[in-house]
């Protein structure tokens, strides 16, 4: 997991922080410099790089706070689900994956740009820019998380299993995104129920 997001310690910080999301998210990590987050933020370049160093370290915490925040609003609402459904072992197992399947879409409809990760990812992946560390931390949170699913189940082959519904979710993600498939999510739903279902 990554670290928590850097406190910003003062008003001011919290609106660099915030209003960099922003931007960040909507127009890309190259398209936006520290000019214009200063300026839209309301405070000076050297308040921005007082509090955050650099601009990738303010990338990182964006990153780290979009982590946050989706981990938080992913995980009440799977509990809530849980508890609110039926049904034990596998069955429970499956009910749960597609339970996260359908909340992924839920974010999905209400982030159009799609996976703030992957698109990070597309701009700073292969170097040593310490957003990366999260990217990859943000990834293998999903993939623990249908794994634990399944092993909570009872599945001997939870990690097996894991693994391939989580390229079922990041699939989804990517062709909802680009438009390429918009039932995405409900072929990755359909699928996984497939996959999981019992042999014989």
């Amino acid at each position: 997991m990554p670290r928590r997001s850097p406190n910003p310690h003062t008003p001011a910080g919290e609106r660099i922080l915030t209003t960099a999301a922003d931007l960040f998210y909507q127009r890309g990590i190259r398209g936006v410099g520290v000019d214009l987050i200063a300026d839209q933020a309301g405070v000076t370049k050297k308040t921005l790089y007082d509090r955050f160093g650099s601009k990738d370290a303010l990338v990182a915490a964006y990153l780290t706070r979009r982590h946050e925040r989706w981990v938080t609003w992913f995980g009440e609402r799977l509990a809530a689900r849980g508890a609110a459904g039926s049904g034990a072992g596998s069955a429970r197992g499956v009910d749960q994956v597609v339970a996260a399947l359908e909340l992924a879409e839920e974010w999905a409809q209400e982030n159009e740009r799609g996976c703030a990760f992957v698109n990070a990812h597309g701009e700073i992946g292969g170097s040593e820019h310490p957003g990366n560390a999260v990217i990859l931390a943000d990834k293998l949170y999903m993939l623990g998380v249908f794994t634990d699913l399944l092993r909570d189940a009872g599945r001997p082959d939870a990690e097996e299993l894991g693994a391939q519904v989580h390229l079922l979710y990041e699939g989804a993600m990517v062709a909802y995104t680009t438009r390429a498939q918009p039932n995405a999510f409900a072929a990755a739903r359909a699928a996984a129920r497939g996959l999981l279902a019992p042999a014989g």
